[in-house]
């Protein structure tokens, strides 16, 4: 029986660039609501959280007496005391009704409340509120709140400052709760969580951010190597809009009608930045247009960058993530580093899993795309390793098994591994080197063949920009993370290293970064680089179709599969600093080092490992027109063709530095 669609599901599908909004938003509403919702409606149909919880809603003041719209679902049992499990969210504390609209009112419930069955069946005050600004709120909204801000607007406030207030009255007004506080959220939730803990009250116990958006142009939903993030920033601000408040709506949201089938199509017939802005409204543009003009890491993303305030944190973190998640990759790892660096003592915690984004808030996580995980890997971190985190750190209660700094799952080989930290402290560093030939292996180059040039080249086109996936969406599909790369592989505009099969598993556990050396004709230059899992020629097949009478279309074959481990661009004139472009010189060979991001993989016993470079990622990330200028104001005709190089002679040795766990 399918579950209806909130606001708040479609807000998240929609979110920092998801895309196919109406088929997500059913994920969506699932992490928010409850992740084993229809499952569990199949175990117990007669089940209703009206029955076991009565709903409440209040308007908290804030100290310079700002009212924030506060959801309160109280157990009816009060022979005992529960803690508080939060969150706070841009999207809506709201419900939706019968008619798929977003309802406020003590008269509608939701099917499930907090992240799964097992915290209705302990006993949780669960609290939902509308942040300042948004729906219900009063007060002034900014986006990424700055945590230090020298003045602020009317109606401006401070989430640390805001999460404490709104804890105080909770404590003093709701009766039957046993004085400890739990936050979680996840992706702008997820930010939420993190921000509210900075010096934290002192019944805030326990925290999970999830997916936290943390900083937006390092590596999260707005930049990545300084490349704006196009498809998906596009489709969320298309739809995620300011809105005179206090007030209910939107009650639903809208995904983008693109008009086309590909959003390839849609955006290169555009072009420029200043045309594909010009196709949304005035509204629209109000929060976009910001991040795009703000192509630099400058005061605009340092003050919203919330990793350097996470201090004074008493609560336990946990902060989780997923290695397939297309918005928000890196967020995780910078709040975890940054919890545990400036706050010793303080338990900070990580999972990462084989999850897109909230992936591990619904569905089994068996498997995504044509990859399969072999177990229900989402249902075991709701059920092993969020709860008992909860329950401990909130009523008391001791694990079965404690829950270790680090959780991670291992993809290629899908198991579970427990580390002491991140990157785990028994990996160590090695370089794939390029070779002649497309070859890639862990020998430095020490002699160039007579007959080779030294380098390999391709004309690079931003008006013939290669695909990040291989088949027509709009929006950003979630498989995409760990797609067949085999369309891409087969183009003259771009390069193809791999090694021969492995004789051994090689297990990469940490940051990947590209150590390249490269030149171009023209005065800037994106260099994507994609670490691939490239499966045997010989592989099972897939699940077998019924003989018919008609043709059907055909079945992907995982023989050759070429899968997606990690991908991401460097914008070539952020070589040096993120605050300064800086030109190439045409014809100039340059080092270009950078994140790629972490992995925990292993490469198989029979596949190879393949290493793709190229200078287009279309239109997950926008065109470098490949002339040195302000891209949000470049025409059509700064768009032109450039041929590149990447080199690995001996002495431009370009290569790939990953981390390598011991065999086992």
């Amino acid at each position: 029986m399918p579950r209806h669609l909130s606001l708040l599901a479609l807000s998240l599908a929609l979110a920092f660039g998801t895309t196919h909004a109406a088929g997500n938003a059913a994920h969506a509403a699932a992490a928010t609501r409850g992740a084993d919702a229809e499952a569990d409606e199949a175990k117990d149909t007669k089940r209703s959280l009206r029955e076991h919880y009565t709903k409440y809603e209040y308007r908290i003041p804030m100290r310079d007496g700002t009212r924030l719209f506060t959801v309160v679902y109280v157990p009816k049992d009060t022979s005992k005391s529960y803690p508080f499990l939060m969150q706070r969210t841009p999207y809506s504390a709201g419900v939706e009704g019968d008619d798929e609209q977003l309802h406020y009112g003590v008269d509608f419930v939701p099917d499930t409340i907090g992240p799964s069955r097992e915290f209705e069946d302990s006993g949780y005050i669960f609290v939902e509120q509308d942040v300042r600004g948004r729906y219900m709120s009063e007060g002034k909204w900014q986006e990424m709140t700055p945590h230090a801000k020298a003045q602020r607007a009317a109606g401006e406030g401070n989430e640390s400052q805001d999460m404490h207030d709104t804890v105080e009255w909770l404590l003093k007004n709701v009766p039957n709760n046993n004085g400890k506080v739990g936050i979680h959220g996840i992706s702008y939730p997820g930010f939420y969580t993190s921000a509210s803990i900075i010096d934290s009250h002192p019944a805030i116990k326990a925290a999970s951010p999830q997916a936290p958006v943390t900083d937006l142009y390092m590596g999260d939903d707005s930049y990545h190597g300084g490349a704006f993030m196009l498809a998906g920033n596009f489709g969320f601000y298309a739809s995620f809009t300011e809105e005179q408040n206090p007030t209910p709506l939107p009650k639903t949201w809208t995904p983008f009608d693109y008009g086309v089938a590909d959003g390839y199509d849609y955006f290169l017939q555009r072009l420029t930045l200043s045309n594909i802005l010009s196709s949304l409204s005035d509204k629209q543009r109000v929060l976009l247009q910001p991040t795009i003009e703000h192509t630099s890491y400058d005061e605009f993303w340092k003050s919203r960058n919330i990793a350097p305030h996470l201090k004074n944190v008493k609560a336990a973190v946990l902060t989780v993530g997923g290695w397939f998640d297309a918005e928000d990759a890196q967020g995780p790892f910078t709040t975890y580093a940054a919890v545990k660096r400036q706050n010793p003592g303080t338990f900070s915690g990580l999972v990462m899993g084989p999850w897109v984004h909230g992936g591990w808030a619904r569905g089994d996580g068996k498997s995504l795309g044509h990859v399969q995980f072999d177990s229900k890997t989402s249902e075991y971190f709701r059920k092993q390793i969020q709860f008992p985190f909860f329950e401990q750190h909130l009523k008391g209660v001791k694990p079965a098994r404690p829950i270790a700094e680090v959780t991670a799952f291992e993809t290629g080989s899908n198991v579970w591994r427990q580390y002491t930290a991140w990157p785990p402290q028994q990996a160590k560093p090695r370089v794939l080197y390029f070779g002649a030939n497309g070859g890639l292996g862990w020998q430095k180059p020490v002699t160039q063949p007579a007959t080779d040039t030294g380098y390999d080249e391709y004309v690079s086109d931003p008006k013939k920009p290669v695909p990040y996936i291989g088949y027509p969406a709009t929006g950003v599909p979630k498989e995409f993370m760990v797609s067949d790369q085999r369309f891409a592989s087969t183009r003259p505009d771009v390069l193809v290293y791999q090694t021969e099969p492995l004789e051994e598993d090689v297990t990469i556990a940490g940051p990947v970064r590209p150590k390249l050396f490269v030149s171009t004709t023209g005065t800037d230059a994106d260099w994507v680089v994609k670490l691939i899992d490239v499966y045997p020629n010989e592989y099972p097949a897939g699940e077998k179709r019924p003989r018919g009478k008609d043709v059907p279309p055909p079945v992907l074959k995982l023989a050759g599969y070429q899968q997606l481990v990690r991908g991401n661009p460097l914008r070539g004139k952020f070589r040096n600093s993120f605050e300064k472009a800086e030109p190439f010189v045409p014809g100039k060979v340059e080092a270009v080092n950078y994140h790629l991001g972490d992995v925990n993989h292993t490469f198989r016993r029979g596949h190879r490992i393949m290493v793709q470079v190229q200078s287009t990622w279309f239109p997950l990330v926008d065109l470098n027109p490949q002339t040195f200028t302000d891209i949000p104001k470049a025409k059509p005709e700064d768009f032109r063709k450039a041929t590149q190089r990447v080199y690995h002679a001996p002495d431009t040795p370009s290569g790939l530095e990953v981390l390598v766990l011991p065999a086992r």
